[in-house]
C-alpha cells in the first residue's frame, strides 16, 4: 500500500531533518569536573555539522539536582551551574546557527524537582496560590495512598507530606512531583518557559514523556495487566496504566503550545510517547495543523532484535493519510541500550553499525541520531558500583538501567579519558570505546563514521528518501524490500537482516543504479550475502 506523495519539494526544514541527540552530560567537559558543559557541545559543533545532520537534540540541561540527570527541573529558565549558563547556552546556540544546525531542546512538562520554588510554594498549605499546581490527594481512612497508581522507578505513585497531611503524586522518582496540568495557570506558567527559550532563539522542542502530563481527575485504579510479565523488576509493570496517564484532555494542551509556536515561525516539536501500545496517543497529538509536528515511541528503543516483521509494522502505522502527523524515529538513547548491542548480533559490529544507520536513515520520518552511533559505539557494562542511575540502583541486577547508553564520548583513543575530559569522568569510558573513537574513524575511509556521513549526503541529495512515500513490498523472514517515492524520483531499499544469503529477485534495480551498499562487495545484484543491505535509485 503506498500514499500520495507531497505535490512540492518545498518543505519545512524539519520535514524529513536528520536530528543528532547530544546528553551533555557525556559530551565534551571543558572545566575538569569529569561532567560535559555547553561550552563542550559548542567546541565539538564542526563534528556534528560534519556529519550532514539537520539539528542537534540536548537533553536537559536547566538547574537541577540531578537526582534524575536534569529530568527533575528546578528552574525551567535557568541553567544548571554544571553545564554553564544562559551566556555559554546563547554562544552555543550562535555558533550552532552560524554552521547551519537548527537547536532543539528538552522540555519536561508532567513534573518538576521537588527542589523547584513552585512546588515549594505548594507544599506550604493548602491554600497559597500554588497549593494546585501539584497533585495532593488526603489519604484513604486507613492511612494508605489515595489508590492503586505505580511509579515507573518503582512504589507507589504517592509520597506522604506532613506540612499539608496529604500524599503528592509522582509518575517517577518521589523528588518528581506531578505537575496539575488540568490548572490552567499551571499550563500558562508552562506556555511562559516555552516563550522564554523562543525569544532565546531555539528551533523546537522535544517533550519528554509527554503522556504522563495528564491523568485522571478522578483517581479511578488502574486496572491489573492481563498479561503479567514472566520477570517483574517494578510493580508499575502489573498495571494497565489507563488513569495516571494519557488523558484525553491533553491535546487541547498541544493546540495551545502548538498556537505559540507558530507565532515564531518554522518551529519543531517532537513528543517522547513511551508506553506499551502508543499509537492512538501518537496519531492524537500530531494530528492535523494544530498539534504537535511530529511524535516517536519506543517500537525499536526496546526491541530485543531487528526484525523485517518489526520494521514493517511500525511503518505502515505512519504510511501519510490525510491528517495524519510526521513520524520520528531513534534505534538508540540516553533511556535504552544501544542497538548494535541489541542487534544482529552474529555480524561483525561494524557490519552492525552500517546496517543499522543505512536503516535509520532510510525510513519515512525523521531519523534521530543518538551521539556515538555514528562510531557504532556497542553498549558499555557499568559495575555496581559505577552505576548512577536511580532506576538502575534499585532494581539491580535484575535490570542494568541506562548508564550503558550514557558513558562519555570517546574523542581521540590515545589521549587520557579517550579526550572527553581531564579528570575521572562521571560514568566511565565504555569498554572499547577508545578503538572507535573519532580521530581514529576519521583515518580509516572504510568507518562507521565517514559511511555515516556519506549516508546523510545521500539523504540530503534525495527528496525519495527525505520526504517521499514508502510502500513496503516484502517483509518475510530476514527479507525487507521497500520503495521511497517522489514524484519522478524511486529508491529501492533491500535488506538482508538474517546470518544466510538470501535471492534479492524482487529487486528492480540495475548495478549502475546503486547509491551505497552494506556488505556487498564483489556480490551480483541477484543475491543477497549474509547481514547486508542495497539502496538504489531506480
Amino acid at each position: 500500500m503506498t500514499q500520495r506523495s507531497p505535490s512540492s519539494f518545498d518543505q519545512p526544514w524539519w520535514k524529513g531533518a536528520v536530528i543528532y541527540q547530544i546528553y551533555p552530560r557525556s559530551y565534551q567537559d571543558t572545566t575538569g569536573n569529569g561532567v560535559g558543559d555547553l561550552s563542550g557541545i559548542t567546541s565539538r559543533l564542526e563534528h556534528v555539522a560534519s556529519l550532514g545532520v539537520d539539528g542537534i537534540w540536548i537533553s536537559p540541561f536547566f538547574t537541577s539536582p540531578m537526582k534524575d540527570f536534569g529530568y527533575d527541573v528546578a528552574d525551567y529558565c535557568n541553567i544548571d551551574p554544571v553545564f554553564g549558563s544562559l551566556a555559554d547556552f546563547d554562544r552555543l546556540l550562535d555558533e550552532a546557527h552560524r554552521l547551519g544546525l537548527k537547536v532543539i531542546i528538552d522540555q519536561v512538562y508532567a513534573h518538576t524537582s521537588d527542589a523547584h520554588a513552585w512546588f515549594a510554594e505548594s507544599r506550604q498549605d493548602r491554600s497559597n496560590d500554588r497549593s494546585d499546581w501539584y497533585v495532593w490527594r488526603d489519604p484513604k481512612p486507613d492511612g494508605s495512598p489515595p489508590n492503586n497508581w505505580q511509579a515507573v522507578f518503582g512504589g507507589p505513585s504517592w509520597t506522604w507530606d506532613a506540612r499539608r497531611q496529604q500524599y503528592y503524586m509522582h509518575n517517577f522518582l518521589p523528588s518528581q512531583p506531578q505537575l496539575n496540568l488540568h490548572n490552567a495557570s499551571v499550563q500558562g506558567a508552562l506556555l511562559d518557559v516555552m516563550r522564554f527559550w523562543l525569544d532565546r532563539g531555539v528551533d523546537g522542542f522535544r517533550l519528554d514523556a509527554l503522556n504522563f502530563a495528564l491523568f485522571d481527575p478522578e483517581f479511578r485504579d488502574n486496572p491489573p495487566k492481563q498479561r503479567r510479565p514472566d520477570v517483574v523488576s517494578r510493580p508499575f509493570d502489573l498495571q494497565e496504566h489507563i488513569y495516571n496517564q494519557s488523558h484525553p484532555d491533553l491535546p487541547a494542551f498541544l493546540r495551545r503550545l502548538r498556537s505559540l509556536m507558530d507565532e515564531y515561525g518554522d518551529i519543531f516539536s517532537v513528543a517522547e510517547v513511551p508506553g506499551t501500545d502508543p499509537l492512538e496517543e501518537m496519531r492524537a497529538y500530531t494530528a492535523g495543523e494544530a498539534h504537535l509536528h511530529s511524535a516517536y515511541n519506543f517500537d525499536f528503543l526496546y526491541a530485543g532484535n531487528l526484525t523485517a516483521e518489526i520494521f514493517a509494522r511500525s511503518q505502515r502505522n505512519w504510511l501519510g493519510s490525510a491528517g495524519e502527523g510526521w513520524p520520528s524515529w531513534a534505534f538508540s538513547n540516553h533511556d535504552a541500550p544501544r542497538c548494535i548491542s541489541r542487534w544482529l548480533s552474529e555480524a561483525d559490529i561494524n557490519v552492525r553499525a552500517k546496517l543499522t544507520n543505512a536503516l535509520l536513515y532510510c525510513m519515512r520520518g525523521n531519523p534521530i541520531l543518538y551521539q556515538g552511533e555514528e562510531l557504532g559505539l556497542p553498549q558499555a557494562d557499568i559495575a555496581f558500583e559505577d552505576l548512577q542511575d536511580p532506576e538502575a540502583i534499585a532494581n539491580w541486577p535484575r535490570t542494568l538501567g541506562r548508564d550503558g547508553a550514557r558513558t562519555p564520548m570517546p574523542w581521540s583513543g590515545d589521549s587520557a579519558n579517550c579526550g572527553f575530559s581531564s579528570s575521572k569522568p562521571w560514568l566511565p569510558i565504555g569498554q572499547g570505546h577508545g578503538e572507535r573513537a573519532v580521530a581514529v574513524q576519521e583515518a580509516q575511509a572504510d568507518s562507521v563514521l565517514n559511511f555515516t556521513r556519506m549516508l546523510a549526503k545521500v539523504r540530503s541529495e534525495s527528496p525519495a528518501l527525505r520526504i517521499g512515500d514508502i510502500r513496503i513490498d516484502v517483509a518475510e523472514g530476514d527479507i525487507l524490500v521497500f520503495r521511497r517515492s517522489i514524484e519522478s524520483e524511486t529508491v529501492e531499499c533491500v535488506f538482508n537482516l538474517g546470518p544466510a544469503e538470501q535471492d534479492s529477485s524482487v529487486s528492480l534495480a540495475e548495478p549502475e543504479d546503486v547509491l551505497f551498499a552494506v556488505g556487498m562487495q564483489g556480490s551480483s545484484l541477484g543475491g543477497l550475502p549474509p547481514f547486508s543491505c542495497r539502496v538504489s535509485r531506480i
